[in-house]
């Protein structure tokens, strides 16, 4: 067996597939359209070669997170992990797309400037779906549980939500199908010529 034939050269792995890196942080309100629009960005993005991992909060607060409550702390630490995860893979040329509400300014501050530190893109896309529109949403029954008093520290509603002020994109999503969100961040990551 020659050398050539045992180990394939990397451009033969690689060729089908776009290797820049880069993370796009979905930051709203619970019932938002956040983790829809990163599926939807997600099949978008393979169909075109690249390599994509949805980094979805619950599963995060399960499998890597599990033990951490929701004070304040807790929340910075869950982003922090979150952020930490989204750069590694991002440096390592995977679109990292990370739905996941983020409340805080300084935690998600933090986390652009982990990203910055380690010249690793970074977007940042508001899901600015107004609180009424995202109550009759409801996709896992919280707002619902909050106004029956089984549920308190609800983001947006008893616990606060920092809007950012300048994110790279901010999408209106009652106002638009899931394909024309993912569309919009699609076209923002082609731009800047990640996609």
């Amino acid at each position: 067996m020659t050398e050539s034939s045992a180990f394939p050269t990397p451009s033969a792995n690689l060729e089908n597939h776009v290797t820049s890196g880069a993370t796009v942080w979905l930051t709203g309100l619970p019932s938002a359209g956040k983790t829809t629009i990163a599926y939807e960005l997600a099949g978008r993005l393979r169909e075109e070669g690249h390599r994509v991992e949805v980094l979805d909060g619950d599963e995060i607060r399960e499998f890597i997170s599990a033990g951490l409550g929701f004070s304040r702390e807790d929340r910075h630490t869950n982003v922090q992990r979150i952020g930490f995860l989204a750069e590694l893979l991002a440096r390592n040329g995977v679109k990292a797309l990370v739905p996941v509400i983020a409340p805080y300014a300084d935690s998600r501050d933090a986390v652009r400037k982990r990203h910055q530190e380690g010249g690793t893109a970074y977007l940042e896309v508001h899901v600015a779906t107004p609180v009424e529109v995202c109550s009759v949403r409801d996709v896992k029954g919280l707002y619902a549980k909050q106004a029956a008093g089984e549920l308190t520290g609800l983001t947006g509603v008893d616990d606060p939500y920092e809007t950012p002020e300048s994110p790279d994109l901010r999408i209106e999503s009652q106002n638009q199908t899931v394909q024309e969100s993912a569309g919009a961040v699609h076209a923002l990551l082609t731009e800047r010529g990640l996609a």
